[in-house]
């Protein structure tokens, strides 16, 4: 036999199967270690079972186990109890199952803040302020927050009764209320700030946030609108998929918008503009600040690299991790962060996050004390060894490792102290309740029913502010009269915002407030500049 023309079929048989082996062994290797862990922390738990001094209870130390484990990682793995589930589910679906109203409990009182629009509630009539005493004819004064949620949301085609008290009818009215998909929408409002301008504010990426988002354009293109702000601010981000969407509906051809890379290569994504939108050609201004993360990033730093747009504000907070949510036996869920994101010039936004407590991780986007108000095209204020440097379509320098820095530096302006304490307190809302109470009528004749009658034409006087002052007195809010005469001005405003939500929702909130934006203001200015950077004529 011949056994030479057998020699070096026979070697690579022999090579691959050491490999194999090689390979076989070192992952049991692995595996061993793995197993050893595993079974020391259950010795460790069976032992605090059996022969701790009290009573334990152990999915309590399991859960604080898994917190400790995920403490190692970064800051964005988190476990999310069973309890939190639903929750969390019904943000990012955008929608839950119940009668449709925003509500506090007010002096013990379950008070209607706004029927959410579309809902049964709305349908039904009922409004705004009204006070809801009684639920399937039992009485609920004193009810909790949590209680009123349990009562009132529900399997849709289910029906519960209300009755209800209302400022200005002597008797109390019931309803009938069958539960229904009750929509969260992530876009706050869309409106016209002048003939031309449009403005759009987006809370977060949900499953149905393009949607919403192409909803509000047309609407907008539809009332005139020749250019946009697109109001990112503290928004904490959502889904990749709806980030990359958006950012489509304003970048042209197949230019790239976002990729991802990781450990494991299933996990590696890119994301090209493939849908044609009217938009891709409109004047583009996108607000940031500090509470503006992941794919607030995504969008905002496309827009930058592409040199889409302008982008104004703040510096943003710096998450470019992308995390995957794995649900666990108990219906509680493992949110694990799977890849980095990096914008189409390369640059990851991901801030430094390893040797850092998350406390400190967390509070040090609010103690940032090198930002200006001014331009900031070419960028050099990012200009150090510790941020790696990359260029935009057109040559600009930006710079990755910390968030998006902004084109034009507008710093948010600090409240003081008695401005905080009135927020905190509720105070606004709660003098505003009154108040409409009191001289409701009088506001709906003057106005007409219309906002824009409502904005020109209803004033709070010095007696009303003489009033809120004293009234919160009464909420443990100390009267600062240094700081009330600062900030006198927005004081009011926000006050007038209140009132005008309870009429027109979250249109007559930002209608009534948006004039005394800085940010917004400084936005309309720099439209010029905005068409110049994407060769917009």
């Amino acid at each position: 036999m011949n056994y030479k023309k057998y020699r070096i079929p026979l070697m690579v048989i022999i090579l691959t199967s050491g490999i194999l082996l090689g390979t076989q062994i070192q992952k049991a290797l692995a595996d061993d270690n793995l197993f050893a862990n595993v079974q020391k922390f259950h010795d460790v738990l069976m032992l605090t079972q059996k022969y701790y001094v009290e009573d334990i209870d152990t999915q309590k130390l399991v859960e604080a186990a898994i917190n400790g484990m995920l403490n190692e990682l970064d800051p964005h793995s988190v476990y999310i109890p069973a309890k939190q589930m639903t929750a969390v589910e019904e943000e990012f679906r955008g929608d839950f199952e119940g009668v449709g109203i925003e509500f506090q409990v007010v002096n013990d009182t379950l008070t209607v803040v706004s029927p959410i629009t579309g809902g049964p509630s709305e349908q039904l009539g009922i409004l705004a302020g009204d006070r809801i005493i009684k639920i399937d004819d039992k009485d609920c004064i004193g009810i909790t927050n949590d209680d009123v949620r349990k009562k009132l949301r529900g399997k849709a085609g289910s029906k519960v009764k209300v009755l209800v008290l209302r400022i200005g009818v002597k008797e109390p009215m019931e309803y009938e209320i069958t539960r229904d998909k009750i929509p969260l929408f992530s876009v706050d409002t869309h409106i016209m700030l002048d003939k031309q301008t449009g403005y759009v504010s987006v809370s977060r990426f949900a499953e149905k946030t393009t949607d919403e988002l192409q909803s509000a354009l047309n609407d907008l293109q539809n009332k005139g609108m020749k250019q946009l702000v697109l109001d990112l601010r503290n928004n904490p981000g959502g889904y990749l998929n709806q980030a990359f969407q958006i950012a489509d509906l304003f970048i042209d051809g197949e230019k790239k918008i976002v990729y991802t890379r990781g450990r494991r290569k299933e996990f590696d994504e890119d994301f090209y503009a493939s849908v044609a939108s009217s938009y891709e050609k409109i004047p583009l201004i996108i607000l940031v600040n500090r509470g503006s993360a992941s794919a607030s990033e995504i969008v905002s730093g496309a827009v930058q690299d592409w040199d889409r747009g302008l982008v104004v504000g703040e510096t943003t907070f710096g998450k470019g991790l992308v995390q995957r949510q794995f649900p666990l036996s108990d219906g509680s869920s493992l949110r694990l962060t799977i890849s980095d994101y990096f914008t189409p010039s390369g640059r990851l936004i991901q801030r430094k996050y390893k040797d850092k407590d998350k406390k400190d991780y967390y509070m040090e986007t609010m103690d940032r004390q090198d930002e200006f108000d001014g331009e900031n095209l070419d960028h050099k204020t990012e200009n150090d060894s510790l941020h790696p440097t990359y260029k935009t379509g057109k040559g600009r320098i930006v710079y990755g490792g910390g968030g998006i820095t902004p084109d034009y530096f507008v710093k948010s302006e600090k409240l003081t102290d008695y401005s905080a304490n009135l927020i905190r307190k509720n105070t606004f809302y709660l003098f505003a309740l009154n108040y409409i109470d009191l001289h409701g009528a009088s506001i709906k004749k003057t106005s007409d029913d219309n906002l824009a009658k409502y904005i020109s034409s209803f004033d709070l006087s010095d007696e009303d502010m003489k009033a809120f002052i004293e009234f919160a007195k009464t909420k443990d809010v100390k009267f600062v009269e240094k700081d009330y005469d600062t900030e006198k001005d927005y004081i009011k405003a926000r006050l007038k915002a209140t009132i005008a939500r309870n009429y027109w929702k979250n249109e007559g909130w930002y209608s009534t407030l948006i004039p005394m934006d800085k940010q917004v203001k400084k936005a309309l200015s720099l439209f010029g500049k905005a068409k110049e950077l994407a060769n917009i004529k």
